[in-house]
């Protein structure tokens, strides 16, 4: 495979801080790189540095000649008085191309990432519909490699499984920073990790990584331990020594420092625990009481009704836009219902973690942000905490607690966000898209402590292996006010919908069957001449096969299809309705022939 991108010895700094040094890495055709990394260590600085958007110290960024990269931000920068189209339409190369080809490719793929106003302008958008014109204008700039920062926050679910798809299928090489794990392992042919400085790359997908990196851990671990225990023996060898000393001496010297640094090395792994304890929670929750909640004419609540128990671990999944935060700001007061009320029980304590945040101080030190709140932190007689050691269950160390908050990257806001949150003993979780910025190593530690959490929990998310992990049941908002409660976690609703899509498929399929059959036993007294006979059979033949390849378009267009494979299915998808209407007419015209 021919290279797009090389990195040779790269280093970065800020001040006496190293993020990473001597990094070396390449970018083939075809790769699909995820790079990993905690909050703070330098993921979003690299992929800046590899957009010109950053400087560097030394080292060498080089890219083939003529190859086309297209960067997506975190928050991509969009021009607020352009429309829709016209964002996806500069910089397009429509040389290559008949105008109405152009448009219809722009408008197909706007289509397929659910953005249907083509003429609005970019300021009225929302943070996910901005997200999804900048991944439309990157799909229609033919790139061959895409560097993508966290390309899934604010996207919800049916987009992400989209994106995975179309990356998946093509030939476009994406590198890419992510904490969607279940998006790592389906996308991804290779796990860039930056740790300790440097990187270590793994050739497979995220499970692959988890498995090589415990084994590099594992290594790692022994030889620290190795060089530990003969430390001990220089060191000695060392006292024993007198100050004049020879040659030989002067090498083994030197090699009992080189011993010293590897047996001081710091082996980074997840192994800390959130030993956060909640409040009692008694056996009333709360009861939701005929709910209804509309905006003008968009319905969120239609009389909902609900028992919410002690312990329950709810997540709420549903497309951008029905409702989602809207019920919850409902639940906590913030927004009113128009009618019905919530009845919540009087030990209920709630924590809640929103999109937004909290508008930290930026001046202030990260100590401080939490001393303001309590300097000392008592959850029960055996567990007492100071401000300091708060903090450095997450995983803010004493240096980084002296950091003002300004210099802090985002996933740390959002770490120290959470610490505010969990230190005020709330029984009652909820967290609205909490994975937002968060690094893997975070998740990993907040699942594990919502897994043994003595309390309640509602998750928002579009995390789908964080909702995997952390609830017991679903309710699936679909809109107009509609809420399904589906036991299970977000892979079990998956795989029932799924098949619950191919069964109504199936059972369309066998109704136009049954049709034709009973159609074929109409009674002879009809007047259909022959050759009208013949025709009539025909029709039904052609109705069935058309049905069905329509049914089959309507599924690839969910499917990730390429922008040019989209463009040939709507063409053939408008030629098939165009002919279904010619040929029911006709049919109609024919079976209501009487004798």
């Amino acid at each position: 495979m021919e290279s797009l991108l090389q990195v040779e010895n790269l280093t970065k700094s800020y001040g006496d801080r190293l993020l990473f040094g001597d990094i070396t890495f390449g970018v083939n055709e075809g790769d699909k790189i995820g790079i990993i990394a905690k909050n703070g260590t330098g993921k979003t600085t690299l992929l800046k540095i590899l957009c010109n958007k950053e400087d560097y110290d030394s080292g060498n960024v080089t890219y083939r000649k003529d190859a086309k990269v297209g960067f997506l931000e975190q928050i991509p920068d969009l021009n607020p008085n352009q429309t829709v189209f016209e964002v996806c339409q500069s910089g397009y190369d429509k040389e290559k191309e008949e105008e109405w080809s152009f448009e219809n490719r722009i408008k197909q793929t706007l289509s397929q990432l659910k953005i249907t106003n083509f003429n609005q302008p970019i300021s009225e958008l929302s943070g996910g519909q901005i997200k999804r014109v900048a991944l439309a204008k990157l799909i229609l700039d033919n790139c061959e490699l895409l560097i993508l920062d966290e390309p899934t926050n604010h996207l919800d679910i049916e987009m992400i499984e989209w994106l995975e798809g179309y990356l998946s299928r093509s030939k476009v090489a994406v590198l890419m920073v992510t904490h969607d794990r279940y998006f790592l392992d389906k996308v991804c042919n290779k796990i860039i990790e930056i740790d300790q400085q440097s990187i270590f790359t793994y050739h497979g997908n995220y499970n692959y990584y988890l498995e090589k990196r415990q084994e590099r851990i594992e290594a790692q671990t022994a030889e620290v331990e190795k060089a530990k225990n003969l430390l001990r023996t220089e060191l000695e060898w060392m006292r024993r020594q007198p100050q004049a000393r020879g040659t030989k001496a002067k090498y083994r010297i030197d090699a009992f420092y080189d011993l010293k640094d590897k047996a001081s090395k710091r082996i980074t792994d997840n192994s800390i625990k959130l030993n956060v304890k909640s409040s009692y929670i008694g056996s009333k929750i709360f009861d939701a009481n005929n709910v209804s909640k509309r905006f003008n004419e968009k319905i969120i609540l239609d009389e909902f009704t609900y028992t919410f128990a002690r312990y329950e671990k709810l997540g709420i999944v549903g497309s951008n836009g029905v409702g989602k935060s809207t019920f919850i700001k409902l639940l906590l007061g913030v927004i009113k219902p128009d009618s019905g009320n919530f009845d919540i029980g009087e030990t209920v304590s709630f924590g809640y973690y929103s999109q937004d945040g909290i508008a930290f101080d930026e001046s202030m030190k990260v100590i401080d942000a939490v001393t303001r709140i309590a300097e000392i932190i008592v959850f029960d007689e055996k567990t007492k905490y100071t401000a300091s050691q708060f903090l450095q269950l997450f995983l803010f160390s004493p240096a980084d607690q002296q950091k003002l908050i300004s210099k802090l990257s985002g996933g740390e806001k959002r770490r120290l966000y959470l610490a505010t949150i969990l230190m005020k003993k709330p029984n009652f979780l909820i967290l609205d898209e909490p994975t937002n910025d968060l690094d893997i190593i975070t998740l990993e530690i907040l699942e594990e402590y919502l897994s043994k959490f003595k309390g309640c929990v509602i998750i928002i998310s579009h995390d789908r292996f964080f909702m995997d992990k952390t609830v017991d049941h679903i309710f699936v908002f679909e809109g107009n006010g509609v809420i399904k409660d589906f036991p299970g976690n977000y892979s079990d609703y998956r795989e029932w919908k799924t098949l619950t899509e191919k069964e109504n498929l199936k059972k369309t399929s066998n109704q136009v069957s049954n049709s034709n059959d009973t159609r074929k036993q109409r009674d002879n007294s009809n007047k259909l001449t022959f050759k009208e006979k013949k025709e009539f059979e025909a029709l039904e033949k052609d109705l069935e096969l058309l049905n069905k390849e329509k049914a089959e378009i309507e599924t690839k267009f969910q499917s990730g299809a390429s922008a040019d494979e989209l463009i040939k299915l709507s063409s053939r998808y408008e030629q098939i309705k165009e002919e279904l209407d010619e040929k029911e007419l006709r049919w109609l015209e024919l079976s209501e022939k009487e004798s």
